[in-house]
């Protein structure tokens, strides 16, 4: 018997009888991070890591039923030894490893491999069958270091700070912002937020990971002398909006993986497109599928067909694909609503 097989309402284990991410309500729901396409309400019982709780609380509701476990601590249900470990994607993500009779499967979620300072970072599982996404599955897509990425956008802020001007920043707001706002240098001005961003720095800073200080938009009038030297975080769907115009004249950028490819930059119409993906590329992904020892692999949303074709043929393993419903919060078309 497959440990986890797909199901119209998610991806489900039937020895458990529980299911991971579902996206349609169930009875019992793994989580395993807190992104709006793994993580729904209406679901009778959920189930995540420790530190996904303040942020899945935020999101879904204060007074959800939520049990959760820390990194590696086991539980068993039905016969199905479960645990969660660091996924490295944003605060809280976690892999799923489920081992019954002696087989070990291993359910990715999102991550990243680079560790980046707001949350635990990746940890290859050895396990049999490992469930991998694959949101940036293709060759072309192989991130510069953050490192790099962070003075690219520090050199853009204080540039424009040194012309008068304010820099908006587009970036989904779970996550990302939190990741850019770590590797900001705050020397330059100050640091303004959206309201979808301000309450979830607040969670990230009660979970002991250190965000500089931000100022919420909504307390600044145009014309505020701290624009014309600010940096401003917004989710994507504030472009174009009347929100914008309290910062007079500004340069606007968009941080996301799909900046590395120019038509993706030129159709959101910004100045500038940095390279930051908190979704691993494709040697990630190869380097974390050859960690988990797993002789079989599930590649789930994404380039999938490239993936699978790339294992069976490259690498020799029993590759197949599982069709679910996730979708790509770092894609600009397909974030949800702030």
């Amino acid at each position: 018997m497959d440990l986890v097989v797909a199901r119209p309402e998610g991806l489900y284990c039937p020895p458990g009888d529980f299911y991971i991410d579902p996206w349609r309500p169930v009875e019992r729901a793994v989580i395993t991070h807190a992104h709006g396409d793994h993580a729904r309400w209406g679901m009778g019982h959920y189930l995540a890591s420790r530190d996904s709780e303040g942020i899945l609380r935020s999101r879904i509701a204060a007074d959800m039923p939520l049990q959760t476990l820390a990194y590696g601590e086991p539980i068993e249900h039905h016969g199905v030894r479960l645990s969660f470990h660091p996924a490295g994607h944003v605060l809280g993500s976690a892999q799923v490893r489920l081992e019954y009779k002696g087989e070990v499967w291993v359910a990715s979620g999102d991550y990243k491999v680079e560790p980046d300072g707001t949350c635990a970072p990746f940890e290859p599982v050895r396990c049999h069958t490992f469930i991998t996404e694959s949101t940036f599955g293709l060759p072309i897509y192989k991130w510069p270091s953050q490192a790099e990425i962070f003075r690219e956008i520090n050199d853009w802020w204080r540039a424009n700070a040194a012309a008068g001007r304010a820099s908006v920043l587009f970036c989904y707001a779970f996550g990302k912002a939190q990741r850019i706002l770590h590797g900001l240098d705050e020397s330059i001005g100050s640091i303004v937020v959206h309201g979808a961003v301000e309450p979830l720095n607040k969670v990230y800073r009660e979970g002991g990971i250190y965000l500089p200080p931000t100022v919420y938009a909504g307390d600044l009038k145009k014309g505020d002398p701290r624009l014309k030297h600010a940096i401003i975080l917004a989710p994507p769907s504030a472009g174009g909006s009347t929100w914008m115009r309290r910062f007079g004249d500004y340069a606007d950028a968009f941080a996301s993986g799909w900046m590395m490819l120019r038509g993706t930059r030129r159709r959101r119409g910004v100045d500038r497109g940095f390279v930051l993906s908190d979704h691993a590329d494709w040697p990630g992904l190869l380097w974390a599928i050859e960690q988990t020892g797993a002789e079989r692999v599930m590649v789930t949303h994404g380039s999938v067909a490239v993936l699978v074709r790339y294992l069976r043929e490259m690498r020799g393993l029993d590759a197949q694909a599982f069709e679910t419903e996730y979708g790509d919060e770092d894609d600009a078309t397909s974030q949800e609503a702030e």
